[in-house]
């Protein structure tokens, strides 16, 4: 940690929220100020990467600052009157919990700013390409650092527009169709998390989280808790997703362009579960134990349905997509997630925080590496894929086929890297729930994860022998391997997904003071 005075603190955390909106409408100008370059497009995308990266530096230097000796501490806190009749205060800040989500966001929408530099998706001009970005990297970093349930309402519902419009201007078949139906479900679950918002905020006299996590329900009733985490737990269940609220999800990463789809699965997912955790744990715990269980049954259905449509996909002949069968996979991994929130437990908690991470590190990875190869060969069905590649990436294509093997293992859980321990401590926590909760129920559940995660590798390693691992004919045409572009754009994530699996304590050191503060009741 290098201490950095807290009024610089304040401003960064504020940079990294506004930066990217101010950005947006800087693209939308004739020329970006100060950028040059062969063409306007290029000028454009050119800022897009520097308004990201710029956002990416500020986050790092935030982390660099944070105080980790006192990780439930809220830092680089702001806290400004808004709308006195409400009570609604712009009021942002970080901890232990939001910090890693909110470097993770940065790092994802600058690499996905490189790749779109030099790989631009086919669609109309790059200007729109470029704002939309920005204000999608805005919304969800706003959503990580504010501390006030109406302006975490509004950051939640940002993102909505310009996932739209990313998906429907700028992806693949199907798109139009894709990106109403993602649209449509997720308004329609905001509307009901609205109603649940304005019930705790009505009923406890304040908006403010960190009031309210600290009063720790004390001052709703069970009642008004149950109606509030039924009402939020929709909303939120839609964006993570949970079974059966995932429907919108294959389609949207089918149609969605490769950036599209990274975004999508490595940052707006965690949105949903991040609410779990910051609002409905330490403000409803009466009534968030109520529906416990049934969240812990949802989310091992989610499990092994996924893994299951996933094992459908990736037999031969059964026509499947490469970038359904991974959207799929992200039912089943935050099924993992939701399962170590239903705990109610520090350890599952934990559990799920680094799942969330390691999810969008691996899938990020996974997403970047199905663009790469439909790039390459026109398509992302595994059946083509096999006949294109003849089944051997490795000969074709040796260091893309290392990548796409390793991100498989990651992804499976495989010790060592980042995928096995957040899913393992959700199962940990299943096997000790909280008090109140019934443990032969969350044993059951833990046993049908644990399952899940044998299913999870029989789909992966299928997927990863019927594209890479045939003979390579010696007359066979070899593909352009990894590209200077893509190796920087994909170094970083395979770099912190092999540190965050040997070095799991520079996550859980963060997170896990902060959820024993919060489910004790509260933050400072």
């Amino acid at each position: 940690m290098i201490d950095i005075n807290e009024s610089v603190m304040q401003f960064l955390l504020a940079f990294v929220v506004v930066g990217p909106l101010l950005g947006a409408a800087a693209a939308l100008l004739p020329a970006p100020p100060g950028l040059k370059g062969k063409s306007p497009e290029q000028a454009v995308l050119r800022h897009g990467m520097t308004v990201t990266g710029a956002v990416l530096v500020a986050a790092i230097v935030l982390a660099v600052g944070f105080d980790h000796d006192q990780p439930s501490k809220m830092q680089a806190s702001t806290d400004i009157s808004w709308i006195p009749a409400l009570d609604v205060r712009i009021h942002l800040g970080i901890d232990g919990i939001s910090l890693p989500l909110l470097v993770l966001t940065a790092l994802l929408t600058f690499l996905c700013a490189l790749y779109s530099y030099f790989k631009m998706p086919a669609g109309p001009t790059p200007k729109a390409f470029v704002a939309l970005l920005l204000v999608l990297e805005s919304g969800t970093l706003a959503t990580f650092a504010v501390l006030d349930l109406v302006l975490f309402f509004l950051a939640f519902e940002m993102v909505l527009i310009p996932m739209h419009f990313l998906i429907a201007r700028w992806g693949g078949e199907g798109r139009s169709q894709a990106a109403w139906r993602f649209i449509l479900y997720t308004l329609l679950g905001s509307v009901v998390m609205l109603l649940g918002l304005l019930l705790i905020g009505i009923k406890a006299g304040t908006f403010d989280m960190m009031a309210l996590a600290t009063d720790n329900g004390r001052s709703l009733t069970t009642s008004v808790q149950v109606i509030a985490v039924l009402a939020i737990g929709i909303g939120l269940a839609v964006k993570t997703p949970m079974w059966p609220l995932h429907s919108w999800l294959p389609d949207a990463h089918t149609a969605a362009p490769t950036v599209g789809s990274v975004l999508l699965a490595g940052v707006l997912l965690k949105m949903g579960t991040y609410g779990f955790v910051r609002i409905l744990l330490p403000v409803a715990p009466d009534g968030f134990r109520v529906f416990a269980p049934y969240l812990a049954a949802l989310a091992v259905v989610g499990i092994i349905y996924g893994s299951l449509a996933c094992l459908a996909l990736a037999k031969q002949g059964a026509k499947g997509d490469l970038k359904r069968l991974i959207a799929y996979s992200s039912v089943g991994h935050m099924g993992f997630v939701l399962l170590g929130i239903a705990t109610m437990t520090p350890t599952g908690v934990n559990g799920a925080l680094f799942a969330n991470i390691a999810h969008g590190l691996i899938t990020g990875l996974l997403f970047f590496l199905v663009g790469a190869l439909k790039d390459r060969t026109g398509t992302t069905d595994l059946d083509t894929l096999a006949e294109e590649t003849g089944a051997a990436l490795y000969g074709k294509a040796p260091r893309l086929g290392g990548l796409l093997a390793f991100a498989a293992v990651a992804s499976l859980g495989l010790p060592g890297l980042a995928g096995f321990w957040g899913e393992m401590l959700a199962l940990f926590g299943a096997f000790q729930p909280a008090a109140g909760l019934s443990r032969p129920a969350f044993l059951t559940f833990m046993a049908i994860g644990a399952f899940g995660t044998l299913l999870t590798a029989a789909y992966l390693l299928i997927v990863v022998r019927r594209v890479c691992m045939g003979a390579l004919p010696q007359d066979a045409p070899k593909f352009t391997d990894v590209r200077s572009y893509e190796f920087a754009a994909w170094t970083p994530l395979v770099v912190l997904t092999v540190v965050a699996g040997l070095w799991p304590r520079a996550l859980l050191g963060l997170s896990d003071p902060a959820v024993q503060q919060l489910l004790a009741g509260g933050t400072r």
